[in-house]
């Protein structure tokens, strides 16, 4: 089961989980990571050792996590 997570300073908030073999719940996580990305979510492949942007839900990740973008200068 994958999960996409909203990364917050108050936490961690579950917004979407699917399972690869199931196509209506891989298409909500895929919507609902396309509403994150159009407000200014950037959203990252995690796992162990990987932090990969990704445009599309990749439907054999574990966690895919939303953070907001960081500022520098």
């Amino acid at each position: 089961m994958g999960k996409l997570v909203r990364r917050t300073l108050g936490g961690d908030k579950i917004v979407a989980e699917w399972a690869p073999e199931d196509p209506e719940s891989l298409r909500a996580a895929s919507d609902a990571l396309r509403r994150e990305v159009d407000a200014g979510y950037v959203a990252m492949h995690g796992g162990e050792g990987r932090n990969e942007p990704v445009d599309e839900l990749p439907a054999d990740a574990e966690v895919v996590i939303l953070t907001m973008p960081m500022g520098g200068g």
